[in-house]
């Protein structure tokens, strides 16, 4: 519990996506994680942090001289902007998950 106090602290939310409706996805600006419980009663990733494109998980691939979040047939360019945020996501959201339970 003290672990999603901590992220809704942070600005993270609960988003529901399919087909993961079965875990905590949680949104902070463009990007997503989908969270499980881990043994120790916190939370660990379950799918890497990603990019939200049409409301769905993406994957980053390159395209031509760049690269690109896509997801089915969208895509959304990987601009430095982009990838700034996603970084700040995961790296966030791992100290979150990291950071030890205070008694």
């Amino acid at each position: 519990m003290q672990v999603m106090e901590r992220l809704f602290a942070a600005g993270f939310r609960p988003i529901a996506i399919p087909p993961y409706e079965s875990a905590l996805c949680m949104k902070k600006g463009n990007c997503v994680a989908a969270l499980a419980p881990a043994p120790n009663g916190g939370l660990k990733l379950l799918a890497p942090a990603s990019y939200l494109v049409d409301g769905s998980f993406s994957v980053k691939l390159k395209r031509g001289s760049g690269e690109v979040f896509v997801w089915k047939k969208k895509e959304v360019e990987a601009t430095p902007e982009r990838v700034s945020e996603l970084e700040s996501f995961r790296t966030e959201l791992q100290e979150i998950l990291d950071s030890p339970e205070k008694q």
